[in-house]
């Protein structure tokens, strides 16, 4: 019997959908609009009905679907189950664990979509040999995600890992929350290629214009790009200062540029640092699946939590106090496994 998670990353467009194995293989992906413009009770739906029917393919495939996972933007209660608030989909309040778990009767976590992200890169791409890892997702904003012993952390309110909003510039590039030089008004690849659209005149350049003739040696590419290196140093170096971590991942759409902008960040943070420990700054491993690799560790947790009462509850479990019980809790890194979760084929130690 081969079990997997339904696992989907909802973002503000688009929706990432998996069927996932607990040893982190994909089964089965799909990709649906989010249809964020139809309003908050349409998106919710619309979640529902795409983890409905990927439910049903896997036991149409001869799959048990064992529990779903969902990742959503903006501030999540995890414990609770909660979308509390999204500006990209509109959601207020929205207890979206419920509703899953009452329409497709299943076990189902919701966690942040950033924060599952950066627990699968932690747990099992880029950052994985490293306890504490901050993963720093760079597209059309700005936001991180912290994770240390394979746990990640929400903060007291859900809002946790908001760099995007560090003022790096202050009195700079008005930012959508209000600010002027936020992080993501000054370094995002929507700010990247607004700035370079703004210098030469040409309307719809995007950051991967940028990266491209900045790296064919164009002059006016490469000041926009080197500005954007600037300002994402002075960023992590006070996310350095505040979260101390072995390893900086970086992923979305900006990382894609590989070398042409880990190597500048890196250089650019080194000169930067001073008593600190410099982190390593490496490219996400991923891709666009963590996302829902990550939706699905936050399912399997879940289930685990839920098989290991007196462990759940135990100081030395990434559920002791300061880090609730909730579907976001993630195992240690010691066992990054789902004890009492069956695996495929019934085999102990799996990848999640």
């Amino acid at each position: 019997m081969e079990h997997v998670v339904v696992a989907l990353d909802v973002g503000g467009t688009g929706m990432k959908c998996a069927l996932v194995h607990p040893d982190g293989t994909v089964r089965h992906e799909e990709r649906h609009p989010t249809r964020a413009d139809r309003g908050p009770g349409a998106v919710t739906e619309n979640i529902l009905a795409v983890a409905e029917g990927l439910t049903e393919k896997a036991r149409t495939e001869g799959l048990t679907p064992i529990a779903v996972g969902i990742g959503v933007p903006g501030l999540v209660d995890e414990a609770a189950g909660v979308a509390v608030w999204s500006a990209n989909i509109g959601f207020r309040d929205v207890p979206l664990r419920e509703l899953a778990t009452q329409r497709l009767g299943l076990p189902v976590a919701l966690g942040h979509d950033m924060r599952a992200a950066a627990l699968a890169e932690a747990r099992l791409g880029a950052g994985r040999s490293r306890s504490h890892v901050l993963f720093v997702g760079i597209g059309t904003g700005i936001a991180g995600g912290l994770i240390v012993d394979g746990t990640g952390y929400a903060g007291a309110h859900g809002a946790a890992g908001e760099l995007g909003h560090l003022v790096v510039r202050p009195g700079g590039t008005e930012c959508g929350c209000g600010l002027r030089g936020c992080l993501e008004a000054e370094a995002s690849a929507k700010a990247v290629g607004r700035r370079y659209a703004n210098l030469s005149g040409e309307p719809g350049a995007t950051a991967f214009d940028v990266a491209t003739r900045a790296a064919a040696g164009e002059e006016l590419a490469g000041q926009v790009w080197q500005e954007a290196v600037e300002a994402l140093a002075d960023g992590l170096l006070a996310a350095q200062a505040l979260y101390d971590v072995h390893a900086i991942v970086l992923g979305g759409g900006l990382a894609e540029a590989g070398e042409h902008l880990i190597g500048p960040v890196r250089r650019a943070l080194e000169r930067r640092v001073t008593f600190h420990r410099t982190p390593e700054i490496i490219r996400a491993e991923l891709g666009d699946t963590a996302g829902c690799r990550g939706a699905a560790l936050l399912a399997l947790d879940t289930l685990k939590a839920a098989a290991s009462p007196i462990a759940a509850s135990s100081p030395s479990s990434p559920s002791s106090p300061g880090s609730p019980s909730s579907p976001g809790s993630p195992s240690s890194p010691g066992s990054p496994g789902t004890a009492g979760v069956p695996s495929p084929g019934g085999s102990p130690g799996t990848m999640l």
